[in-house]
């Protein structure tokens, strides 16, 4: 591509700068720039607040509110300010009949401006910057030329030009977008702002009010779309969503580690992250684990209706009318009257709780009724008396008693005949007995509870009384929910909406998702919007096409990933003899630049980790941060989704087969293990490979 500047103006370039020097002026407005954003950061470490605070809590809301703008604010050395440029024909805004003058905008992770208050680079998320992902020959959006800067420890040391308005220039692939795709990575995951496509920017510019599915392949960026998605909404409806919430939901810690440096990147602090099991946590303790059989039946989305039937079990029809005592007045509220009360309630369908506490004021509004009828005049007052009178109280207790949620599920698990009467026409008699307990607990607090039990406290408990409701919730690695943990996730944004990101070929679980049309519907979401990504811009083209070798028989019918790398990648398969040739294939990879992962069986990681440490190779757990001195991870195949390495070594694929409960969920283990290599996998195997690996 042509290195040469187009002939419009350029932001105040330092005079000592040469005309003809394109590179010294990009990195001198690198330079300006960083002290623009030092001064921005400094002129909000030096505000005073005491003036301006009416009380201590304000002052307090104030002070954490300066704290996250000063964070925000951070330059990160290693990480470029700005990695963009775009030159427009005619100003943004401004109708293209007046001749406006063209504008140059720098696109970075975040607004940096000067004194002056003139922008020197512009957010990514901005209207103004879409172009940069979105521009094309065939359509470029206004653009005279887009630029890329290649960048090495955070200084600019190269740039590629794309004239998209100029007929005489052809298309072609960026040079450096490749590079970027490609370059060795240390540490936790990284950002793609700089390397979006225009399939990935439709997705994370898509409206808030909607919900998104995204089913992705390995190497697609879909964990990476999602989070610029959560980045992007935050910068668009940041006033909303401060007051509603944001919410990350990754499949276990290991993943939320690797994954939490990229929002803070591009300046947002405030999105939190959990498992399902932490939302999930805080009514029991969770202590045992269930057969694969138990927990399919009891991640089942009938066991919803089994668990509103026991609730409201509890609902008995009055029999006996209410005497009130007031003075020397005796009201009287007769049986039928109080059962037309209740049924009115039971039909309007609202929580077990709402009703509960509704009830006694519909008992005491019956009452005024009497009393306006015989002359008397009672206000609002008087009905809440005649609420709080023992009378009603005890009617209440009687008619709506209240119910434990953990207690209810015991009961259900643990009491064959309570559970027939609940369960009746929804599960069979094999899956009662399935579900039930060997060892009946004698107390919620002695109970081994799985997360599958937690799950449907979770589900009990909302019957009982409302979820909290978030303004938007990112679930990724969605295909291993089963639909009562959709359940569970979905109303954490019943009034939101939701970013679910997923493979179907990565499931496995015994009750992995089938459809996600199926996995929308129990989340509560059947109107959102599947999206599919099939462009894999991080796994070597060698590589998945080794691995798409296994889809026929785990995902028929998904479309392969189709790697849009130029470099294919370094792939070997190796039969070997024993331990020391796995190590032995961990050190030729770690004489590359970049991080490695050795991925086995959760079954052989001991023998792994006994044969590294003889070899005296120091290694670390899944989750924790690589180093320039500690760049090999020894990963369980069970930790593998979502992580990714420059080089991977597989041992034993056939070992990682064995290890889950069914030949299914095995193959699909085992390609996820072999999609974590960004730039080369060595596969080494003392026993045969899984026949469908064969050809």
């Amino acid at each position: 591509m042509p290195q040469h500047l187009s002939p419009q103006h350029l932001r105040r370039p330092p005079l000592s700068t040469p005309v003809d020097d394109p590179l010294g002026r990009e990195r001198a407005h690198l330079s300006e720039s960083r002290s623009a954003l030092r001064a921005m950061r400094e002129d909000a470490e030096s505000l005073d607040i005491s003036d301006v605070t009416a009380n201590w809590v304000n002052a307090q809301i104030l002070e954490r509110q300066i704290g996250e703008r000063i964070k925000a604010l951070a330059d990160l050395s290693d990480t470029p300010l700005f990695f963009g440029r775009l030159d427009y024909l005619h100003a943004p805004g401004v109708d293209l009949a007046e001749g406006a003058e063209g504008e140059r905008f720098y696109i970075g992770r975040r607004h940096v401006h000067d004194q002056g208050g003139d922008p020197m680079v512009i957010d990514w998320r901005a209207p103004v910057s879409q172009p940069f992902y979105r521009a094309s020959k065939k359509d470029p959006m206004d653009i005279a030329l887009r630029r890329r800067f290649g960048y090495t420890r955070g200084d600019i040391t190269a740039y590629e030009d794309e004239h998209l308005s100029d007929p005489a220039e052809a298309a072609t692939t960026s040079k450096l977008l490749q590079q970027e795709i490609e370059r060795p990575r240390v540490g936790p995951m990284r950002d793609i702002v700089a390397t979006i496509q225009p399939e990935q920017d439709e997705i994370v510019r898509s409206g808030l009010g909607g919900t998104v599915c995204v089913q992705g392949g390995p190497g697609t960026g879909k964990t990476a779309v999602g989070l610029h998605r959560v980045a992007y909404l935050l910068y668009a409806h940041r006033e909303r969503l401060a007051r509603t919430g944001t919410l990350v939901i990754g499949p276990n810690r290991s993943f939320l580690h690797y994954i939490e440096q990229v929002l803070p990147a591009l300046g947002e602090l405030a999105v939190k992250q959990a498992t399902v099991d932490d939302l999930v946590a805080g009514k029991v303790e969770v202590r045992g684990t269930d057969e694969a059989a138990a927990a399919v039946i009891k991640g089942d989305a009938r066991m919803a209706e089994v668990l509103r039937r026991a609730v409201y079990s509890h609902v008995t029809l009055p029999t006996e009318p209410v005497v009130v005592v007031r003075g020397s007045r005796r009201w009287r509220v007769p049986a039928y009257e109080l059962e037309d009360i209740v049924r009115e309630l039971l039909d309007r369908d609202i929580r077990y709780g709402a009703a509960r506490d509704a009830l006694p004021q519909r008992i005491a509004h019956a009452v005024l009724v009497q009393m306006e009828r015989s002359g008397e005049a009672p206000d609002d007052r008087v009905q809440d008396a005649v609420a709080r009178n023992s009378a009603v109280k005890a009617a209440v207790k009687e008619i709506w008693p209240p119910v434990d949620p953990a207690r209810l599920v015991l009961r259900l698990l643990t009491d064959a005949d309570f559970l027939a009467v609940h369960a009746d026409g929804v599960l069979d008699e094999d899956e009662q007995k399935t579900i039930l307990a060997a060892k009946p607990a004698r107390s919620v607090k002695s109970a081994k509870w799985s997360s599958a039990d937690a799950v449907l406290i979770d589900e009990a408990t909302d019957v009982v009384e409302r979820t909290h409701s978030l303004g938007h919730v990112v679930l990724d690695e969605a295909q291993d929910l089963s639909p009562m943990q959709y359940r569970a996730v979905g109303r954490r944004c019943t009034t939101g909406s939701a970013t679910v990101l997923g493979d179907l070929a990565q499931g496995t679980t015994p009750w992995a998702t089938r459809s996600w049309d199926e996995a929308l519907a129990h989340l509560g979401k059947a109107d959102g919007v599947i999206e599919e990504l099939t462009a894999g811009f991080r796994v070597p083209t060698d590589v998945i096409t080794y691995a798409s070798r296994l889809l026929p028989h785990i995902a028929p019918g998904l479309t392969p990933v189709a790697s849009v790398r130029e470099n294919p990648g370094f792939f070997d398969l190796r039969a070997i003899g024993g331990t020391g040739e796995v190590v032995a294939a961990c050190e030729e990879l770690l004489r590359n630049e970049g991080s490695t992962g050795l991925i086995v069986a959760d079954a052989r990681v001991a023998a792994l980790a006994e044969a590294l440490t003889a070899a005296g190779i120091g290694y670390l757990a899944p989750g924790e941060e690589t180093t320039e001195e500690t760049r090999l991870t020894l990963v369980p195949a069970s930790l593998a989704k979502g992580l990714e390495y420059d080089y991977v070594v597989l041992d034993e694929p056939q070992a990682v087969v064995d290890g889950e409960p069914d030949e299914r969920t095995g193959l699909r283990r085992l390609y996820v293990a072999l999609t974590r290599a960004v730039s080369g996998l060595i596969v080494t195997h003392a026993a045969p490979l899984p026949r469908e690996l064969a050809g």
